[in-house]
């Protein structure tokens, strides 16, 4: 089973968007995953002007680089949340910011996720990854004591505010593969599950397979595979690594930074954490994934020049693991 491998353009987007091509092109990449941030891919320029897209397609393609995915983590995340502050200001643009009203910059994400649906269908490319945001995700705790009726509220408000981004997915043929994450809507098992409800399983609405936020919280990448496996509209290959265990770092981490070593967990390149690799490539095969493979490169305690090439030669070992043929079916058949 052949499928590419991209990289995951958002850590990188401090960097011009055709230093970036470069660089994936020269360590061996098939292609990018296009964060739209940065000037990696601008969703308002993509519709207003009508060369911006070809200009894109012609530098992806001067550097031997193709497009499957476009992520628009950042705005899809203000769709949802609650609150909306300054660290929102910190992540948008001025145009959906505004005047940091919460409802409208609610309202202005929105619109500009269906925009992003367009721009997509214009690039040529058929699933968008991103967040949703979550108006519950602060009662993670259960205290306060939270009724019911709120966590209830919290996905009813998330499907109000979602069907009408879908449906613009549906109208342009692309769809949304939701990056299941704490902080938003779905971060585990059951929350997908609910998330999922909520919507009424509508196909427009799948899930961007993401390790990394899983094994910290002791569920299993390679069962949620397969336990969701209708729904694998996109992979990213992201790790971490878990060091509780000495009495004092605990799974929330403190409030402290990325790669601070008190922390009770904390992303690391790709293939030096605790993921199961080999386990989840063969559940995407047993699921019949076929789409593309990315690597979301992102460790604060490692040169990214160093580590986005040494995680693509795991990735590629790993991605090589091919199905049993139908020889090797029949020859234990005949026994």
């Amino acid at each position: 089973m052949t499928r590419p491998i991209t990289l995951f353009t958002g850590q990188w987007a401090d960097l011009p968007f055709e230093e970036v091509c470069r660089l994936a092109s020269e360590w061996g990449y098939d292609g990018l995953e296009i964060a739209c941030w940065g000037d990696h891919f601008e969703v308002d320029k993509a519709l207003s002007d009508d060369s911006y897209v070809g200009r894109k397609l012609e530098l992806l393609a001067k550097h031997n680089l193709k497009v499957w995915t476009i992520s628009n983590h950042l705005v899809g995340q203000s769709v949802c949340d609650n609150p909306v502050d300054e660290r929102h200001k910190g992540i948008l643009p001025a145009r959906i910011w505004g005047d940091g009203e919460p409802e409208g910059v609610r309202g202005r994400a929105a619109e500009e996720m269906k925009d992003t649906a367009r721009a997509a269908a214009k690039l040529g490319v058929s699933t968008v990854v991103g967040f949703t945001g979550s108006s519950i995700w602060h009662t993670v705790a259960m205290f306060p004591p939270v009724p019911t009726s709120m966590i209830e509220a919290g996905y009813q408000d998330f499907a109000d505010r979602w069907n009408p981004i879908l449906d613009v997915f549906d109208e342009v043929g692309v769809r949304f593969a939701h990056e299941v994450h704490p902080s938003e809507i779905a971060y585990d098992y059951h929350t997908t599950v609910r998330t999922l409800e909520a919507i009424g399983h509508r196909p427009a609405f799948g899930l961007n397979w993401d390790p990394s936020h899983m094994v910290w919280q002791e569920i299993d990448p390679a069962g949620f595979i397969l336990d969701f496996a209708d729904r694998i509209y996109h992979v990213d290959c992201k790790d971490a690594k878990v060091r509780v265990g000495d009495g004092r770092r605990g799974r929330l981490s403190s409030h402290l930074p990325w790669a601070d070593l008190r922390r009770g967990w904390d992303f690391v390149s790709t293939g030096r954490g605790d993921v199961p690799w080999e386990d989840c490539f063969r559940a995407l095969n047993a699921i019949g994934y076929d789409g593309p493979i990315s690597i979301e490169w992102e460790d604060a305690g490692m040169d990214r020049l160093h580590g986005a090439p040494d995680a693509l030669a795991l990735i590629r070992a790993y991605n090589a693991i091919t199905p049993p043929s139908s020889a090797f079916d029949a020859a234990f058949s005949a026994e």
